[in-house]
């Protein structure tokens, strides 16, 4: 390659797989192989204020090659943008099987920024991400996130009306999964009773009802869900493994 050219992705791909060169840094990554990108948080449900942020989460698919060096692809990266995170794509498949609700929430956000074709094929099996399993998630961790606010109340911290808002959207987008076998990103039909709760109008004994009842719902839906026991995991390993063998002579 002359001296004064910039290498193109290619060409730095070819280097970072040579026994010689270290591997491609992690921003690069994020910039040459980022097969989707889209906008969650506030923006996606709907529930965006003047001061809201554009969240931004991404999947890149590492080319193959990387993962024949001792010193692996990083499982994530942070940026470039302010308030964009980015999964690598087998790591984001892991969490998404496991019905974690932040990375399945990047499948069904309505704000697509980017996406290739590898990205496409990603969206197309979705669903075979989806189980029973999402239940137990988006209840335990909006629990979790109760008793933490809670806790703090019985402290006299002040409450977290934002995080609690948003604890709240999360048990509405979990319902609507379990009901109904696709996952709820965008909650605008409740955005003024949400807002509510986030600037402090709304009494912790009505939240605490709210909450409850979003619950006792998700608990009765669990038994008649029309989503599967399991994922489909074979579905997604297929995808991963046909990623990464056309990436080989990418």
């Amino acid at each position: 390659m002359l001296r004064g050219i910039r290498s193109t992705p290619r060409e730095r791909l070819r280097q970072a797989a040579s026994v010689n060169v270290g591997p491609l840094e992690p921003l690069e990554l994020v910039r040459d192989h980022t097969i989707l990108s889209v906008v969650t948080g506030s923006r996606a449900y709907g529930l965006a204020t003047d001061d809201s942020d554009v969240d931004r989460r991404g999947v890149y698919a590492a080319p193959a090659p990387l993962f024949w060096r001792f010193a692996k692809p990083p499982t994530h990266v942070d940026g470039p943008l302010p308030e964009q995170f980015s999964w690598e794509l087998e790591r984001f498949c892991e969490l998404a099987l496991a019905a974690n609700p932040t990375v399945l929430e990047c499948l069904w956000s309505p704000l697509v920024e980017k996406v290739t074709p590898a990205g496409e094929e990603l969206l197309a099996v979705r669903s075979a991400f989806l189980s029973r399993h999402a239940h137990r998630t988006f209840v335990h961790y909006a629990e979790a996130q109760f008793r933490k606010h809670e806790n703090d109340l019985r402290k006299g911290r002040a409450p977290r009306w934002k995080h609690i808002m948003h604890m709240l959207r999360l048990l509405v987008g979990g319902l609507h999964l379990v009901r109904h076998g696709e996952l709820r990103v965008d909650v605008g039909d409740l955005r003024e009773r949400l807002l509510a709760v986030r600037r402090g109008e709304v009494a912790w004994a009505e939240i605490e009802r709210w909450r409850a009842s979003l619950s006792a719902d998700l608990d009765e839906a669990a038994g008649r869900s029309p989503l599967p026991a399991e994922p489909d995991r074979a579905t997604v390993e297929g995808l991963l493994a046909s990623v990464r063998r056309r990436s080989i002579d990418w």
